[in-house]
């Protein structure tokens, strides 16, 4: 990499003075056969909570160490090089705390040049290369194993993945180039876009090495020790590696732009022509078929650049910031103490929500779960679709035989309610209406201690009034679920006036136990997500009922970059519930919610839309068009879209001015992980603050913190 070994790359050190070093630790090896390899370690000096990262510093310290052992090649004093990390961990990316210091394009230019030209000295040793994957290998840790020349993994290791994309740059150390031409196009647009896209997907390791990403899977207990003796059968011609993913001229020829063309067509179809990332990443992919690995690193280097000097990739880090700091750190969550043991799960309800809450339950906290209808053949049909799923999930390898049969025993269902006499913490998932909830409550408070639990999971029904005909309001929370419960992350934990800490700490430990985050709101309509969601699907219902067409209203809001369109979301959502949510927010405040008697008509119909083969609404079903009622003033596309992002911004203050949420913070912190706004957009209040609607309706934005990176 000669054109890198003259740059001055001080400008990234200078200010990366708060950047915990990853040590390069070097030692020999001698291997059985007597040659002897040198082993570098990364290993930032911390426990496996602070994983090493690559910062400045840290790239700096392994080009030297590099440098030196290509010295040592050449004085035939080793034969081989092998880089792993400390213990459960390669490496987890690149650090980029400092980057909001960068100044200018050059500046942010020296990131890529710099991780390119240490980590391409990984092919220019003189000899040999080995990455022994020990653990957690993210982004730049991936590409040093992509760099070397030989690949071993440990079967335990956490997650592989390049999820740069998801943050809005690409792979820029070499991971755009290297990766397509290991394991061929097709696999490598789906470990570089499409998994990044899927809420940041990863990788297991069999994943990795089906694809052809390593080359061999070793257990964790001898890892090392069969990668040593591994490594010296490779060096000895013992062991023959065989790459059967890597693309031959025919594939780049022929099924590569093929691939790429797909792809493009997926990408503006599902996320639209917004997100600038997953475009410059397709286009690398898409070059990467031909040319030099110089030339491949130089446009590396200058999408790399272009996309961190940008807003896209500085709300991606505040919104990063957000998922990894605060939503770990609860605000307003009460001392974990004073939580309350939770040793056995009812859960009301036995319906398709009930019976996911129950799978979810089972699997995280692995205590007694009881479930429960009006009739048996309701309870068995639950227990018999939970059961189901968890032989689905022992059939994949996501359980064993013991673990699945573990599960099965604890699960219980019953029609007796008395048989929740001994459960700690009890959730209904039963019709969305004030007195059913009630009712429920009513009949399980005779029955349970105390001081049991009791969450309700209304989506927007106030929780006081729920709890209001309660002999101890003071233990009842609302603890609201996204569907599907099993993949979205965030739980809405809702604290009445009466609730205790005991009951909001139970609460929060219950949500970590469950794998999700919670963000702590006040009882009011709708709380966070589903308030402003009905702003948005309110303003399509409005638009449509004024006689705008179908598909002009869908189109209106692709600048939102939200993972469905209203329509798309109503009609998975179920129109009967959002009709009732609109209701619910059209009542509380009717100056602001629009209520549409289309969605009531429309709840009836068997199928109220018509879509493609991708899950795009193309229309209205005939059915539909017969019972719908329009008027004659259509409006257009950014009418509608100003509407509701001067709405959102409105709604978020008045939210905020009412103590919904401790800070605005929370409010992003709720949208991007139950609603699935886009990292790039940083959440909902810097997109508000960009296009001007916070200026517009209150002269003023909302005053983001300064936006934090990676390894801060």
């Amino acid at each position: 990499m000669t054109g890198y070994d003259d740059i001055d790359f001080s400008p990234l050190t200078d200010v990366a003075v708060d950047e915990v070093v990853t040590h390069s630790l070097v030692r020999d090896v001698r291997l059985p056969s007597g040659r002897v390899l040198a082993l570098v370690t990364l290993d930032n000096g911390r426990d496996h909570t602070r994983p090493n990262t690559l910062g400045p510093r840290t790239m700096v310290e392994l080009g030297e160490r590099l440098t030196e052992l290509k010295g040592r090649v050449a004085a035939g004093e080793i034969q081989a090089v092998g880089i792993t990390g400390k213990q459960y961990i390669l490496a987890a990316g690149a650090d980029l705390s400092d980057i909001g210091l960068l100044r200018s394009k050059d500046d942010a230019l020296l990131m890529g040049r710099l991780g390119h030209r240490v980590l391409g000295m990984l092919s220019k040793l003189g000899a040999p290369s080995f990455a022994f994957i020990n653990g957690l290998a993210l982004g730049g840790g991936l590409e040093i194993a992509l760099h070397s020349g030989y690949r071993t993994l440990d079967a335990s290791a956490a997650a592989l993945a390049l999820p740069e994309v998801f943050l809005g740059i690409i792979p820029g150390w070499g991971g755009s180039y290297l990766l397509p031409n290991l394991i061929g196009i097709e696999k490598a647009l789906e470990v570089v876009i499409s998994n990044p896209l899927k809420q940041n997907r990863m990788l297991k390791p069999a994943q990795a090495a089906d694809l052809g990403i390593v080359d061999v899977l070793f257990p964790a207990a001898d890892f090392l020790e069969n990668s040593l003796a591994w490594a010296d059968g490779v060096l000895s011609g013992a062991v023959s590696v065989e790459r059967k993913n890597e693309p031959g001229r025919i594939e780049r020829l022929t099924k590569w732009p093929i691939a790429i063309k797909v792809a493009r067509g997926m990408l503006e179809s599902r996320i639209g022509t917004v997100p600038n990332s997953p475009y410059a990443a397709l286009d690398l992919l898409d070059r990467a078929k031909g040319g030099t690995k110089a030339d491949a690193f130089a446009r590396e280097d200058e999408a790399l650049a272009d996309l961190l000097v940008g807003d896209q990739f500085a709300a991606s880090m505040y919104a990063f910031d957000l998922v990894q700091k605060r939503a770990k750190r609860p605000v307003g969550a009460p001392d974990k103490a004073l939580a309350k043991p939770v040793t056995k799960v009812g859960v009301i309800g036995a319906g398709l929500m009930a019976s996911q809450f129950a799978l979810l339950f089972l699997r995280r906290l692995r205590v007694p779960v009881l479930i429960t209808d009006v009739d048996q053949a309701r309870v068995d049909k639950g227990l018999a679709y939970i059961r189901d799923e968890i032989g689905k999930l022992e059939a994949k390898g996501r359980l064993d035989g013991d673990g699945a049969n573990q599960l099965r025993a604890l699960l219980s269902g019953t029609t007796d309610k008395n048989d929740y006499a001994d459960c700690d913490f009890v959730i209904e998932a039963v019709f969305e209406e004030v007195g059913v909830k009630q009712q429920v409550f009513g009949e399980i408070e005779q029955i349970v201690a105390d001081d049991a639990i009791l969450a309700t999971n209304t989506s927007s029904l106030s929780v006081a009034e729920i709890g209001s005909k309660l002999r101890h309001p003071e233990r009842l929370v609302g603890f609201h679920f996204f569907n599907p419960v099993a993949v979205m992350p965030l739980i809405e934990i809702v604290k009445t006036t009466q609730t205790t800490d005991a009951a909001l700490a139970t609460a929060f430990v219950v949500a970590k136990g469950l794998g999700k985050n919670a963000v702590l709101t006040a009882d009011a309509p709708g709380f966070v997500v589903n308030r402003l969601l009905a702003k948005v699907m309110g303003e399509a219902a409005r638009a449509v009922y004024e006689g705008t067409p179908l598909l002009t209203v869908e189109h209106a809001f692709a600048p939102l970059g939200l993972p469905m369109t209203p329509f798309q979301l109503i009609d998975l959502v179920g129109w009967k519930v959002a009709a009732h949510v609109q209701d619910t927010m059209a009542h509380a405040f009717p100056d602001r919610f629009f209520s549409s008697e289309n969605f009531h008509e429309l709840a009836e119909l068997p199928q109220v839309v018509e879509k493609d083969k991708n899950g795009r609404v193309t229309g209205w079903s005939k059915a539909a068009q017969k019972v719908l009622k329009t008027g004659r003033a259509p409006v257009s596309e950014e009418e509608i879209l100003r509407r509701v992002q001067d709405g959102l911004a409105q709604e978020i203050r008045l939210m905020l001015d009412e103590g919904v949420v401790p800070e605005v913070q929370d409010i992003d912190l709720c949208l991007l992980l139950g609603a699935g706004w886009p990292f790039i957009d940083g959440g909902a209040t810097p997109h508000l603050d960009r296009v001007g609607s916070s200026e517009r309706v209150f002269g003023d934005t909302f005053h983001h913190p300064p936006v934090l990176g990676i390894g801060g």
